[in-house]
């Protein structure tokens, strides 16, 4: 218990840190009444957009809050005491009733809902409220640039991991300590914590995700490809919706997205770590994995403060390097609180949970290379797409499809190992009383928290991402100088680079927690079935019901992700038709005599995602329910649990495997029609050994602006809403666990 303390002052320390670095952000230049303007224009159609979406999710989370509440005061027999006795860790009487477990579900599903849109809200108010002041210090120099754009990401980091810790830290002592109950019964009644934070990550995700890439689509198709007229055009009408979007969707929904991770995680670990608290009345092991995040934000504090110092003012400078000598300093200093918080928090054999969250923190690190190396320019991948552009936009799209499937071999690979090493490492603790299972089980936890440990540094470069690219919109939109462009442009593709990067970490983390949570799933069963926490409780996966339930898993999957990519073409079809219409009847506007009605383009997309994101979330939630209500009344006893152990196992294999595949083809894609754009692309023509540079308007172009075009809704869209859907199915799987037991 002596690191406890940290968790509340790193919580709070979190908060400050955001609020010194917004405002350190927010006493900038920003920028000529030009570029104000049309930051202003972004702000109004983000704060608009994001105000409609979340009185839609609210109203579905209230709804969904009470009915969580009904079912499980209704299915559940309560919660039992864990004992300890004859050598096995199992469950004694009732100690709290159904009617109250169910009511405390759906206030913590209530609080992790609010929470998590509240860190999406203010993450995205700075967010575009930094981007004039990065187009401004574009005008001055590299260095500024990269401070302002970092720290204004960073304010959504620090935000979101601060929530997340404070908010399940809090629950947990109020409902442990104030409440009376017992440690080993609070982490099993903050699961709704984890539901509520993933029920409103896969709206924001998804209405977001919607929203940016119709918009995004729409400009792109009638501004560089019919119209001829350059990206960021302040001709084209659906220009400010494409800022808009970049916001909302990558600010948004992906702070909700880690939120939920983070949250999820924290809970599952928890409720791992009450089987060995069983044994050794050792509160450490529950609150150990808050402590291991408390390190995580001290560690990223100083990454984040060092990383502004090894940037240049030398527009030659890769802007990626300060960023990644960030990262790799937050991982150092990762280390060393990994080892603190294992030597004084886990006993005599720490030595082994240590090296699991080195497992973690390690294939954090591995993530950041392998999504490197898969979508930025620098390597063999972008580069074989962008001369395939050559040859067509078929061929594009061949070669850039065949470099998605490739990924997901290392993908598929390094979680893999990570989970086998964590395990067989954690099952070698030597605990008086706890099995090599439970204490391996454990291990995987312990690496999951090891490779969280960086999230909020890993969100800030996401958020970096579409700060930079709304300051290129707003310096072409302004008219701001060519040097000043020449900046942001280049900061807009290692931009491109850290949201992949990103959306690859989410995926890493996605699997660690999948078996994490999957375990705490067991967990619940067990209780359920009076079988002791101990006790291994195989899935056959040769049983029918256990087979169809994955079946549907991976279904799931796939219709879900069909239904994503189908929202974003069916509102990019209203933006279009708005487009076209506005360059038809109001002719004025390409002869730059007419100002487009940018206000009305921003508010047909946001009403035609808003429509879009209600069928997908409404199947993620409903599916794992209605397999595991079908199998329980028309299967043998029993039945329910296992269809629904079957359908979160492989399907959650499955939306990773198809997650990578959209997130790194899709950032691919971008990046290759970028590096042609910035004539890096060269064919021998004309008179021999003569090189023709194939840059912005060439036909090799046109056919990688197609390739974009089909990758944005997979990686901004589809993939990132499949991170939320994995941990989702974990989550609802997890609270509604009684609802499927006979």
């Amino acid at each position: 218990m002596e690191l406890v303390w940290l968790v509340p002052v790193t919580g709070f320390g979190a908060v400050l840190f955001a609020s010194w670095l917004a405002w350190d952000v927010l006493r900038r230049d920003p920028g000529t009444p030009e570029m104000q303007d049309v930051g202003g224009m972004i702000y109004e159609g983000a704060m608009a957009f994001l105000k409609r979406q979340y009185i839609t999710i609210a109203t579905l989370a209230i709804a969904g809050a009470v009915l969580i509440g009904l079912i499980v005061g209704g299915v559940s027999e309560g919660v039992k005491a864990i004992v300890f006795d004859l050598g096995e860790i199992g469950y004694g009487e009732e100690v709290i009733g159904k009617w109250e477990e169910g009511l405390l579900t759906g206030i913590a599903f209530i609080i992790g809902a609010a929470s998590s849109a509240l860190s999406g809200y203010i993450g995205m108010y700075i967010s575009v409220r930094s981007n004039t002041r990065t187009a401004s210090a574009a005008t001055r120099s590299l260095k500024e640039a990269i401070t302002i754009s970092l720290r204004g990401g960073a304010v959504s980091g620090f935000l979101v991991v601060a929530l997340s810790l404070l908010g399940v830290s809090g629950i947990f002592l109020v409902y442990s300590n104030l409440l009376g109950n017992p440690p080993t019964i609070a982490p099993f009644l903050i699961v709704g914590f984890g539901f509520g934070a993933s029920f409103v990550a896969l709206f924001a995700q998804l209405g977001g995700g919607i929203y940016t890439k119709a918009a995004d689509v729409g400009a792109d198709l009638v501004g560089k490809i019919e119209a001829g007229i350059p990206e960021d055009d302040p001709r084209n009408a659906a220009v400010v919706a494409d800022l808009v979007g970049d916001n909302v969707g990558d600010c948004a929904g992906r702070g909700a997205d880690l939120f939920e991770s983070m949250s999820a995680e924290n809970i599952g670990a928890m409720i791992l770590g009450v089987a060995i608290f069983a044994v050794t009345q050792d509160i450490a092991w529950v609150m150990f994995p808050l402590v291991l995040r408390s390190f995580g934000i001290i560690a990223t504090m100083v990454g984040l403060t060092s990383a502004t110092f090894f940037a240049r003012d030398d527009t030659e400078q890769d802007p990626m390097t300060p960023l990644n000598a960030g990262y790799f300093i937050v991982s150092a200093l990762s280390v060393v609180g990994l080892l603190i918080a294992t030597s004084v928090m886990l006993g005599d054999s720490w030595h082994w949970f240590f090296f699991c969250g080195l497992t973690g923190i390690g294939l954090g690190i591995v993530f950041v290379y392998i999504t490197q190396y898969y979508t930025s320019g620098s390597w063999r991948p972008v580069r074989e797409i962008a001369e395939a552009s050559k040859t067509g936009p078929a061929t594009n799209i061949i070669i850039g499809s065949a470099v998605g499937f490739e990924t997901t071999a290392a993908t598929a690979i390094s979680i893999g190992t990570a989970l086998v090493v964590s395990f067989i490492l954690g099952s070698h603790a030597d605990i008086a009383g706890v099995p090599g299972y439970t204490s391996g089980v454990f291990g995987t936890a312990v690496a999951t928290m090891g490779m969280l440990m960086s999230a909020a540094y890993i969100l800030s470069m996401d958020t970096f991402g579409p700060i930079t690219d709304n300051a290129g919109g707003i310096t072409e939109m302004s008219g701001a100088s060519a040097s000043a462009r020449h900046i942001t442009d280049a900061l807009d593709s290692v931009g491109n680079t850290t949201k992949a990067l990103t959306k690859g970490y989410a995926v890493a983390s996605a699997g660690l927690a999948a078996f994490l949570l999957f375990s705490a799933y067991l967990d619940k069963v067990k209780e359920r079935l009076d079988i002791p926490l101990t006790a291994e409780l195989p899935i056959d996966l040769s049983s029918i019901d256990v087979f169809v339930g994955g079946l549907m898993g991976v279904m799931l999957v796939f219709l879900f992700s069909s239904l994503a990519i189908r929202a974003v073409g069916n509102a990019a079809s209203s933006i279009i038709e708005e487009v076209r219409r506005q360059f038809r009847e109001m002719p004025g506007i390409m002869a730059g005599t007419q100002r487009p009605d940018y206000s009305r383009a921003v508010d047909i997309t946001a009403r035609a995602a808003l429509r879009q994101m209600i069928a997908p979330g409404i199947l993620a939630v409903g599916m794992p329910v209605a397999v595991g209500l079908i199998f329980r009344f028309t299967r043998e006893e029993n039945s329910g649990w296992e269809a629904v152990a079957g359908m979160l196992m492989i399907g959650t294999i499955g939306g990773i495997i198809l997650a990578t595949f959209f997130n790194n083809v899709g950032g691919a894609w971008d990046n290759a029609k970028k590096w042609i754009e910035a004539d890096n692309l060269k064919t021998m023509e004309g008179n021999p050994g003569e090189l023709v540079v194939q840059g912005k308007g060439s036909e090799a172009h046109k056919a990688a602006v197609v390739g974009d075009t089909v990758g944005d809704p997979f990686k901004d869209t589809a993939g990132p809403s499949l991170h939320v859907l994995v941990k989702l199915l974990s989550t609802v799987t997890l609270v509604l666990a009684p609802l499927f037991i006979s």
